[in-house]
């Protein structure tokens, strides 16, 4: 099966500070939703950019991609 991971973006200064919480927030979701989900994390790609995820299986991701409203996905190779 293949994942695919969800991506929230945050920009400026405080991008990694926002991300971490976004994270909180993303577990707080799969606990609630009782998911079968356990892969979340947080990228730090700049000074100014980092990114908040969660990862999916293909065949589950719509209810939770329309739940959420990632910014954008992409295939996770773990």
């Amino acid at each position: 099966m293949r994942q695919l991971k969800l991506i929230w973006d945050f920009r400026g200064p405080d991008a990694q500070r926002i991300a971490e919480h976004h994270e909180i927030h993303l577990k707080e979701y799969i606990k609630r939703e009782q998911l079968d989900l356990n892969i979340t994390g947080v990228e730090v790609l700049s000074e100014a950019h980092s990114i908040a995820f969660l990862v999916v299986d293909e065949s589950d991701m719509r209810p939770v991609r329309d739940a959420l409203k990632p910014h954008r996905g992409a295939v996770y190779f773990g």
